[in-house]
């Protein structure tokens, strides 16, 4: 049976979610769309975002006709996948906060939350908190810059240690004798700077990229057989803005799979 999955996000960060998805289901074809004409979602408020996504999701149905949709966006995920859901019989996988597991395995109960100001801001976000971490004490970061210097740095820019380490300092904090051992990394562009949090951050945490489980419940929800050794299924990347993809970008997209549309 052929599966044509949706995979969507602001910018490339959602290619960390897609590289998972590859790995458990590689035949499926693979649709990624990447919103860089109204980028980035963490300076945007709430209602006029949901608006944006909502609209511009059917129009990218209409066209693509997948059998499922992942949102690979923390913000756009916590504002639209109620509507999205309401509107269209086919399902959506988004990506949420890995708050709950990171809340389940901290040995100090001290979490740091590396997220977009509109992440950050959102009521689902305070709502993950109070439901699975009320006996941690969580410093959440809203960063408006850490987005966009991974996808400078995805081009192959040359980005500064002190730019990232700003940016991710205020995750690591000491609470009465207990630091930090857990950050969350909510934003899909985040892991692909991971190496260089790992060599900036002031001592050693557990790093939470939710997209394997991401992977994993677009197999549970399609009721898929993993099958990492079939050969890859078809892939295209498409950009909002009509533009055509960086040529720095074009050997990223090969990796996965994709050729630019």
């Amino acid at each position: 049976m052929s599966l044509r999955l949706l995979v969507f996000d602001s910018g490339v960060g959602g290619l960390s979610v897609l590289k998972e998805i590859r790995r458990r289901v590689p035949a499926a074809e693979i649709a990624y769309v990447a919103d860089d004409a109204a980028f980035p979602y963490g300076d945007w408020e709430g209602e006029p975002l949901k608006d944006h996504i909502v609209a511009l999701m059917g129009r990218l149905i209409e066209r693509h006709r997948p059998d499922a949709v992942v949102i690979a966006c923390n913000t756009a995920s916590t504002l639209v996948l109620p509507p999205l859901r309401a509107t269209h019989a086919i399902p959506f996988v988004g990506t949420v906060p890995a708050i709950k597991p990171a809340a389940e395995t901290t040995k100090s109960g001290v979490i740091g939350v590396l997220a977009t100001p509109g992440t950050m801001r959102r009521d689902y976000t305070r709502e993950l908190i109070r439901q699975f971490a009320q006996s941690c004490h969580v410093r959440l970061v809203g960063s408006s810059e850490l987005a966009p210097l991974a996808e400078a740095a995805m081009r192959g820019e040359i980005i500064e240690d002190e730019a990232i380490r700003i940016e991710i300092e205020p995750a690591f904090i000491e609470v009465q004798g207990r630091r930090t051992d857990k950050v969350v990394l909510a934003c899909t562009h985040y892991p692909f700077l991971l190496e260089r949090f790992q060599a900036l951050a002031p001592w050693p945490v557990d790093w939470i990229d939710p997209a394997e489980a991401i992977a994993r419940r677009v197999v549970s929800l399609l009721g898929l057989t993993e099958a990492p050794e079939e050969p890859r299924g078809a892939g295209s990347a498409y950009l909002t803005s009509g533009k055509s993809w960086p040529a720095a970008l074009l050997p990223l997209l090969a990796g996965f799979g994709l050729k630019a549309g």
